[in-house]
């Protein structure tokens, strides 16, 4: 298609728009720049009303109308010869099909086939820059979660792109060497990024400088508690790389219908052996790629294989209005999603509460489950053996649950947050707590949480017969570790990893979630036969 005027927008580093090289003077609000940067980073429709929570959520009285005023200071920008943002009575998009935006240049840069080296250049030059600088919003608590998670995105790119650009690219180890330095210093856990950093010395004849660089990675490894590796340098030949960001659109939805009739979604992505996530408190399976939580573990256990998870009934994508929400169910969700995805023999994971659904799943279907990965697990609930102190307390906060949920202050819903993840930022906490509201409702949630507290799966503990890892967070709040631990020596065999970390559920930027994905790949190495 020949467009006459063609618009260049830059969001890594000061925001700048130019047509026909001219620079275009930008709208004066802040906001304004803002709702521009998330529709083209977006780069799908989004409702009018989604918008106005998430830029107008403290005021104006009319929320809609300051949509409508920055929409209108947008127009003669974006639209210009032609129409390119798209609004209706319901939802607002931009057609970037003839905008060029730096962010997802670097994108294509990283999924080109073969590597187009110029391209890849420009990208990790303009990767230098944070994303979005000047547009923080702190008063606007979604949008400010919204930014942090793309900001961490923006690196995660800029780490595969480098990653890339080292092992594809034909060059002298001399030419070789900056970009090395410069990937493990974005990627310093990286053991390929140690690895090419030693080999390209040994190849410029500096050994000594390489023996160096060994043992500072081993003591980085070791000083993040993380478990010792042998870094060996990867080939250097082209790979197909996919962005983090690109997961989304990478994965691939489907519904399926559970014995009762309850609609389930459930996603695969990744190519590679199936691997099995039992469902927990709480996913959703396009909201959890911008999740500090879920994203960065997901992407890790993705690139090894094909990585199938499901939104239990109550919550996420599946279908919200059941009437019946109970550990049966759950299993036989279970058991549904792994029939519909046509997979045979795989590894089960579970987190938290899905442990106890991921080892009954593993005790009804012995052939079916290679190996058992656990993480944060309990066999009991809260209220077996509980005494009346403890039920007390806990059935309080049910009802501040039910009762307090779906309010915007996120007062009831910090009342569960806190004790998942107390080595949070504020900014992470918020992101939850958002989160949380978004993906189930209050009703359900306190259902979820009266399920939870009569879970018992220690009578059939002792018949799990497949090779099972099972790790806990030494400080963890929620459930603590000798409850890991208990869990663990009643499973035949089990092997039994503590981490440091306070978190129940595992942030994506702490090295215990490294460690964790590092256990997963070495438990999943060692072959089992079928018995």
């Amino acid at each position: 298609m020949d467009h006459s005027t063609d618009l260049t927008i830059n969001i890594l580093g000061s925001l700048t728009i130019t047509s026909e090289s001219s620079n275009v003077d930008l709208p004066a609000s802040r906001k304004t720049r803002a709702l521009l940067a998330y529709l083209l980073i977006a780069d799908r429709p989004q409702r009018r009303e989604h918008l106005c929570d998430l830029l107008w959520d403290e005021g104006p009285d009319d929320p809609r109308g300051a949509l409508r005023w920055s929409l209108s200071k947008l127009r003669p920008i974006i639209d210009r010869d032609r129409r390119r943002l798209v609004a209706d009575r319901e939802v607002v998009t931009i057609n970037r099909d003839d905008i060029s935006v730096d962010l997802h240049r670097a994108h294509q840069a990283l999924g080109a086939e073969p590597a187009n080296v110029d391209a890849a250049i420009a990208a990790l030059v303009a990767l230098r820059e944070p994303l979005l600088p000047g547009l923080d919003l702190p008063r606007h608590e979604r949008f400010a979660v919204w930014l942090a998670a793309e900001r961490a995105a923006a690196e995660r790119l800029r780490c595969s792109l480098l990653h890339r650009h080292v092992i594809s690219t034909a060059m002298s180890p001399q030419d070789r060497l900056p970009w090395v330095r410069e990937w493990l210093d974005a990627d310093p856990f990286n053991t390929d990024a140690a690895a090419q950093l030693e080999s390209t010395l040994r190849q410029l004849g500096r050994q000594d400088d390489a023996e160096v660089a060994k043992r500072s990675f081993a003591n980085v490894i070791s000083d993040a508690g993380l478990p010792p590796v042998q870094a060996h340098p990867v080939a250097l030949f082209p790979v197909a790389g996919v962005a983090p960001h690109d997961m989304l659109q990478r994965q691939k939805i489907r519904f399926c219908q559970a014995s009762d009739g309850v609609r389930l979604a459930y996603a695969c992505v990744g190519d590679g052996p199936p691997l099995v996530k039992a469902a927990n408190w709480l996913n959703h399976l396009e909201l959890d790629w911008d999740a500090p939580i879920w994203a960065p573990l997901f992407q890790e256990l993705a690139r090894d294989h094909m990585f199938v998870r499901y939104d239990e009934r109550g919550n996420g994508m599946s279908q919200c209005k059941v009437a019946d929400i109970s550990f049966d169910a759950f299993v036989r969700d279970l058991e549904t999603v792994v029939d519909a995805a046509g997979i045979e023999r795989f590894p089960l994971l579970g987190i938290s509460q899905g442990c106890a659904v991921a080892i009954e799943y593993a005790v009804r279907h012995p052939e079916r489950v290679s190996h058992l990965i656990l993480w944060g697990g309990y066999a009991a609930g809260w209220r077996i053996n509980a005494t009346p102190d403890v039920i007390e307390e806990r059935e309080a906060i049910i009802t501040l649950v039910r009762q307090g949920w779906g309010r915007t202050d996120a007062a009831y819903r910090q009342v569960v947050t806190a004790t998942f993840m107390p080595s949070a930022t504020a900014e992470e906490l918020d992101w939850f707590n958002i989160f949380q509201r978004q993906t189930v409702g209050a009703l359900n949630a306190a259902r979820y949480l009266e399920v939870f507290a009569d879970i018992d799966v220690r009578g059939v503990l002792k018949d799990v017969q497949a090779p099972t890892l099972v790790s806990h967070a030494r400080g963890d709040q929620r459930i603590p570790l000798s409850v890991g631990g208990k869990l663990a020596a009643e499973i035949p065999g089990a092997e039994f990893v503590t981490l440091d970390s306070d978190n129940h559920l595992l942030l994506g930027r702490e090295p215990a979630s490294l460690a964790f994905v590092a256990h997963v790949r070495q438990f999943l190495s060692t072959p089992v036969s079928r018995g």
